[in-house]
């Protein structure tokens, strides 16, 4: 005797309410991404190394913020589309993945522009 996996339709009106959240939530995303990139561009320094360096590691750390909240909102926006549970785990996975392999790679390079910024700054002065 085999059973019939039960229905997992979400109704239109949660469908629609959802995606709704998602773009306020998206469009509130980027509100506060430009007022962090302005606030990015006042940044004071004691030096031009320390200045460039600092700018360029606040300006990275900023994008891959972007970046993040974008892929995570596009992830919620699948989410919301998916027709059964297994979609929502491949998603899930497949989303999982991708992130472990972005984070992975931001944070190299943030540690070689830090780490250069430190070199840069230690460097005697001729």
């Amino acid at each position: 005797m085999t059973t019939k996996p039960p229905n997992f339709e979400i109704p239109s009106e949660m469908r629609d309410l959802a995606e709704k959240s998602v773009d306020q939530a998206k469009k509130a995303f980027d509100g506060f991404m430009g007022a962090a990139y302005k606030a990015a561009g006042t940044i004071e320094g004691t030096s031009d190394a320390i200045q460039t360096g600092g700018k360029d590691i606040g300006r990275k750390a900023l994008t891959y913020a972007e970046q993040n909240v974008a892929a995570a909102l596009d992830f919620a926006s699948s989410l919301v589309k998916a027709k059964d549970p297994q979609q929502v785990l491949q998603l899930q996975s497949d989303f999982i993945k991708a992130q472990l392999q972005a984070f992975g790679e931001q944070a190299k390079d943030i540690g070689a522009t830090a780490s250069k910024l430190a070199s840069d700054v230690t460097k005697p002065k001729k």
